[in-house]
């Protein structure tokens, strides 16, 4: 019996064994669904950063000010200043030494910005083009630094790294206390026009030059709990991340210059004519019109002569996180009063009279425009003006902006013209609130000020033209770009010196994002208290991503961890169509019951005859081929004509990621089904998205071409 008992449980064994080969065991796999939150991705809150999105109870952050004497010598084309900076280590660390940025070192000879962009020789090239690429010497512009040394006059040790410079501090810098220390340094001003670059002057035949000067001193790099010091190169692409505080700056300049700058001056009566006071008093209470302070008559009867003598602008600004101004014998200068909720605060254009008369018409009008509307949006714009100057540049600082932009000879300009000006100037200024005030780290998250600055500038522009013709933006714009070749895109969160389509993506995309969920997602209330929100939490304050986050979904009470995933982490397109449509009719069963029974009558047509119920059931079943989860946006057209929209959220796709099905029913007779039929969601594929499917066409095969 015994041998018997063995047998059996040897053949039981042997049989399970055998089972078991023959079933794969399957394996595992880790959190996949697209609704899954981010509590993985984004970083763990603090005292410092909440959960909410807010600055904690413990946040800090550090405070810099600049004493700073600046001379323009407008014969030499160079800058020469000499600065005192005071740094305030509000952190609770203890720092052994100060990293300060030298953006200007980018264009020194011994540069590494030219090493490390590909490039080949050229089939063809212009005689110019070939002077300046294989034959001249590099244009030597970096810094050059003539001294550094603490205010008693005794040096002090440093170390420059390209772009970087550290300040090696006798001790560390306990929490709490401040360091001062003093600068000098000269460099030769590029010419932006045919050197490139975010600042430097423009020469006229006429022999004068427009200067528009920035990253002109060494100034400290940001300290923070995020990333320590924020001592990243400067390549040329990714901007700034920098430090509030004040600014006590004497420009000194030739005597017959028009300037404009960050701050208030402080010394209008020494510099300005008793004409030029009694316009800009003018000016100040004009809110309807600009008031021409500097006319084009007297900038050209200006920029004819060459003064030997200089005289000083005397500037201060209070907690703004960089300084730039601009400087001409050419400039008009024209200026309006704009009411931010019952305080005056001043636009202003500074502009050559090449660029008269698009900026005499638009410029200034453009200005008031983007502070009353960002104002609107955010919170009132705190500074006393701002400022649009004729850079034929893109670029914003605290007050001030260089714009581009100017008519044909006559005067005359296109539609093309004005709104490349217009919108450039809509976007520098906006600037202003983003980062100027919001003061996000442009070298590490380029989407967190160009990004949310272009949405907004779509509003501006919206307001200042009723029907301004957008395109940057609009989620159809989007879609040649996001269904392109995938090799050549990269996420949102991706560092601005190492993405593709610079401008796609740190601008354009984010923008389109932020639209559609104010526009489809959230709705116009909800999106915009919550963009309030961390707009006026962050206010001269140093944000990242992650409290953009957590604000727009604390303040708003929409989970939006999938959007924030799918567009910003991730390159997935948006693609939904109708896979199959079903038509069904009911009659009465048995025991009170309704049958269904599928209605396979070819057309549109019911045999309504074979129901006993006179409404019309209908079994919808939607694909997702993109990978992006978004809702389904469904128009439905009716027999008699008449339509009906039905919007089914994004959470839709919770359980299967890849098509579901919806049974609907209705009084009337459906003829057509249409996804997504305004444009709402940057939709790649459109050949999908109606049924009975729509005959191909040039767009939709063009579409078919480029996918993927």
């Amino acid at each position: 019996m015994k041998k018997i008992g063995l047998l059996v449980l040897s053949l039981v064994f042997v049989a399970v064994s055998s089972f078991a080969q023959q079933k794969e065991t399957q394996q595992g796999h880790t959190n996949q669904n697209k609704f899954k939150q981010l509590k993985d991705v984004l970083a763990t809150p603090t005292s410092q950063r909440t959960a909410s999105g807010a600055p904690g109870k413990k946040y800090t952050q550090q405070k810099v000010d600049y004493a700073m004497n600046i001379y323009l010598d407008d014969d030499k084309e160079t800058i020469t200043g000499s600065e005192t900076i005071t740094y305030h280590n509000n952190s609770e660390d203890e720092l052994p030494y100060l990293w300060l940025q030298l953006d200007q070192n980018m264009r020194a000879a011994d540069s590494k910005t030219p090493d490390i962009q590909p490039n080949r020789i050229p089939k063809g090239i212009s005689k110019d083009g070939y002077q300046k690429t294989f034959e001249d010497k590099p244009f030597d512009g970096g810094f050059k630094i003539t001294s550094v040394t603490n205010v008693d006059g005794s040096d002090l040790s440093y170390t420059i790294n390209q772009t970087m410079m550290r300040i090696n501090l006798a001790k560390p810098l306990a929490a709490g206390e401040k360091f001062q220390f003093k600068i000098k340094w000269w460099y030769k001003i590029n010419n932006h026009r045919t050197q490139g670059g975010r600042s430097g002057f423009e020469h006229f035949p006429d022999g004068n030059n427009n200067y528009v000067i920035a990253q002109f001193y060494p100034r400290l790099c940001v300290y923070d709990n995020v990333e320590g010091w924020q001592n990243d190169q400067f390549w040329g692409r990714s901007e700034f991340a920098l430090e509030f505080g004040d600014f006590n700056v004497n420009i000194t300049t030739p005597d017959d210059h028009m300037l404009g700058a960050t701050g208030r001056l402080l010394n209008e009566k020494q510099v300005l004519t008793r004409t030029q006071l009694r316009r800009l008093a003018e000016a100040k209470k004009s809110f309807k019109d600009p008031v021409v302070i500097q006319t084009q008559k007297d900038a050209e009867k200006v920029e004819k002569k060459r003064s030997k003598r200089t005289k000083t602008w005397k500037f201060f600004a209070e907690n703004v996180r960089d300084f730039a101004f601009a400087s001409s014998r050419k400039f008009i200068w024209d200026g309006m009063a704009v009411d931010i909720n019952g305080r005056t605060v001043m636009a202003y254009s500074y502009y050559s009279k090449e660029a008269n008369s698009l900026y005499g018409d638009h410029s200034t009008r453009a200005a008031a425009q983007t502070l009353k509307t960002y104002s609107k949006y955010t919170f009132d714009y705190p500074y006393h003006k701002a400022i649009s100057v004729d850079g034929q540049m893109g670029m914003e600082y605290p007050m001030i902006a260089f714009n581009p932009g100017r008519p044909n000879a006559d005067g005359t300009y296109s539609d093309r013209t004005k709104y490349r000006m217009l919108g450039t100037t809509i976007h520098e200024v906006g600037h202003n609130f983003f980062p100027m005030i919001v003061n996000s780290d442009e070298r590490q998250w380029t989407w967190m000020d160009e990004g949310l600055n272009s949405f907004m500038q779509m509003l501006a522009m919206r307001a200042y033209e009723k029907d301004y013709p957008l395109s940057r933006g609009l989620p159809k714009n989007i879609v040649r770009y996001m269904s392109g070749d995938q090799s050549r895109i990269a996420p949102i969160m991706s560092k601005g010196d190492n993405v593709y389509s610079f401008g796609s993506n740190a601008y354009a995309k984010p923008a389109t994002a932020l639209w559609i969920l104010r526009e489809t997602i959230m709705g116009h209330e909800l999106f915009d208290h919550a963009f309030r929100t961390y707009s006026q939490r962050w206010m001269f304050k140093h944000p990242t991503p992650a409290d953009f986050f957590r604000s727009m979904e604390d303040a708003s009470g929409i989970d939006l961890d999938w959007f924030w995933r799918g567009w910003f982490y991730t390159t997935d397109v948006t693609d939904i169509g109708i896979k199959s449509v079903k038509k069904f009719y009911a009659k009465s069963g048995d025991n009170d019951r309704v049958e269904f029974t599928e209605d396979t009558t070819e057309g549109a047509n019911f045999n309504k005859e074979k129901g006993a119920n006179s409404k019309y059931f209908y079994e919808i079943t939607f694909d997702k081929p993109g990978g992006l989860v978004m809702p389904i946006i469904v128009e439905f057209t009716y027999k008699d004509g008449t339509k009906e929209r039905k919007t089914y959220p994004a959470q839709i796709w919770r359980l299967n990621d890849k098509q579901v099905t919806k049974a609907i029913n209705s009084d009337k007779e459906i003829t057509n089904i249409t996804v997504d039929p305004d444009l709402e969601t940057a939709d790649v594929d459109m050949t999908n998205n109606s049924w009975p499917k729509k005959q191909d066409n040039k767009f939709g095969k063009f579409k078919k071409k480029i996918k993927g």
